[in-house]
């Protein structure tokens, strides 16, 4: 008999949420195989089992909350069904099962109750996840997979679809909205990804000074620059170039000139970092997510936008790891991709400064005694004033835009 237990997840967290079972009981598990998916407050963690054997008994439901080092699930000796529904081959379909005795459990009931409409549905754990969220039935969901897998995109078009019968009852069962609401609104539960965002963004508003201040970088230079060198950038390193790098360098030699921009608070001791790991906000269905592209100061240009492009496609599949958002020393936001022309970025976690880029925009500018229509960009730097003056805050931001004004410099600063 093994216990499965919830492992070690990082320091910061102590808690999930069962995502996803990816074993019933009576079903057989081998050492090393995965047997849930949990939820925590950055990336989804699958748990392995450490003994081979038949799943006696599920502890708890998908949606309940545990704890690290709490008993989830337990594992006896024997043999019982080879797959779960879900990962059951074609091939293996038509094979004899035996018949397992298998311990009671206070919430297998609730479970099959729960799952036995979406087991046999072939789907990813996000789609999954998506389905839970917004109360769809999967076997209600159209895919153009081959296969018949049921991807993320599926579920988001099955939401965006036109309702068929205003008055069909279903609607009571995809929300959770009470009677009284008849159908003009919707209740939908915050996933725990949600959750946690909007308490930690409360927490640091409440417990920080937090300040921002604005600058407007003309962007003529930069742009000519990446016009005239992204084919043979492309040709040599295989990744495009983007305005990330750039802005990922002019930060970098700007934390270096503005060493307190680049620290964190600890109790009554400023904590000057002398490394620049950069985290990059990445916009994900499940929320903004922050991977760390480590030592920037070390990498070229292609290397960072490597690093950024990887980071992002592993965010968007939902396969970064705890590793990829730990630490990190400063963040840039873009929410220029979204056409924001000006906003108040957050801080993140415990950092003391973020940087917030946004959309470009041809405006009137005076160069001179001349008016000339020039791209230019709004940049936004919030701070926490308990460590840093406006001296520094005013200076770090003024340094990006002459550095992103002179891109060549960059090449100094490298």
């Amino acid at each position: 008999m093994a216990e499965i237990k919830v492992p070690e997840l990082a320091e910061s967290i102590t808690e999930g949420t069962i995502a996803q079972w990816l074993k019933q009981p009576g079903d057989t598990v081998e050492k090393g195989e995965f047997i849930v998916e949990l939820e925590t407050d950055k990336v989804n963690v699958e748990v392995i089992s450490e003994e081979a054997g038949v799943v006696q008994e599920l502890l708890f439901a998908e949606g309940d909350t545990v704890e690290v080092g709490q008993v989830i699930a337990v594992v006896g000796e024997g043999s019982g069904a080879t797959k779960n529904p879900v990962e059951a081959d074609p091939a293996e379909s038509d094979a004899p099962v035996k018949n397992v005795e298998v311990a009671p459990a206070t919430t297998a009931p609730v479970e099959k109750e729960e799952s036995s409409s979406t087991d046999r549905t072939i789907a990813s754990p996000a789609a999954r996840k998506l389905a839970r969220e917004k109360g769809i039935d999967l076997q209600a969901v159209s895919t153009v997979d081959p296969m018949g897998r049921v991807r993320v995109q599926d579920v988001s078009a099955h939401t965006a679809a036109p309702k068929q019968a205003p008055a069909a009852a279903p609607v009571a069962k995809t929300t959770s909205a009470p009677q009284e609401d008849d159908g003009r609104t919707t209740r939908e539960k915050m996933s725990r990804r949600r959750q946690t965002i909007a308490s930690r963004l409360l927490e640091v508003r409440q417990s920080t000074a937090m300040l921002t201040t604005f600058n407007e970088i003309d962007m003529t230079n930069v742009m000519a620059l990446r016009t005239r060198k992204k084919d043979k950038f492309f040709d040599d390193s295989g990744v495009r170039l983007g305005f990330m790098s750039f802005f990922t360098k002019a930060v970098v030699a700007a934390l270096k000139k503005y060493p307190y921009v680049n620290s964190q608070l600890d109790g009554d001791y400023i904590v000057k970092n002398n490394f620049y790991d950069i985290g990059i906000a990445v916009s994900t269905e499940g929320g903004l997510v922050v991977p760390i592209v480590r030592d920037a100061d070390r990498k070229n240009f292609a290397e960072i936008e490597g690093n950024i492009g990887e980071l992002a496609k592993k965010a968007r599949d939902n396969k970064l790891s705890l590793s990829d958002m730990s630490g990190g020393s400063f963040t840039i936001t873009n929410g220029g991709v979204f056409g924001s022309l000006m906003s108040t970025p957050i801080l993140n976690g415990t950092q003391v400064g973020i940087l917030g880029m946004h959309t470009i925009q041809k405006r009137p500018i005076a160069v001179g005694n001349e008016i000339e229509i020039r791209p230019m960009m709004y940049v936004a730097l919030s701070y926490d004033h308990r460590v840093i003056d406006g001296k520094d805050s005013v200076g770090f931001l003024k340094t990006v835009k002459e550095l992103l004004e002179n891109p060549e410099d960059l090449l100094l600063n490298s």
